[in-house]
């Protein structure tokens, strides 16, 4: 298991953007796979986007676009730079994260977004 540290949420007012940060807390050599949650009030955690350790990113079909996801490999941080936020938007975001491709995941503490008029 990893242990995930996020940070970069906050409030927002739709239009605008945020850029969220997950990382490891310890040092960790290469991680095989990285990504974004989401779980807003009432509804189920559901897939933002992924990023390989080949750089291979996948994504939500509403969030491509509007959100790209990146990843430092020498720090294995991974990015989710978001844009155009709206009210729809506003969840608790998780970082994950896999070890091997054969590890079980590893989730982050999660980091509030809140898009509001």
């Amino acid at each position: 298991q990893v242990q995930l540290v996020e940070s970069g949420g906050g409030l927002v007012q739709p239009g605008g953007s945020l850029r969220l940060s997950c990382a490891p807390s310890g040092r960790i050599r290469n991680l095989y796979s990285m990504g974004w949650y989401r779980q807003a009030p009432g509804k189920q955690r559901e897939l933002v986007a992924t990023i390989n350790d080949e750089g291979t990113s996948t994504y939500r079909d509403s969030e491509k676009g509007r959100f790209t996801i990146s990843r430092n490999g020498a720090e294995n941080t991974v990015y989710l730079q978001m844009n155009s936020l709206t009210p729809e938007d506003t969840a608790v975001y998780y970082c994950n994260a896999r070890l091997y491709s054969f590890s079980p995941v590893s989730w982050g503490q999660g980091t509030q977004v809140t898009v509001f008029s």
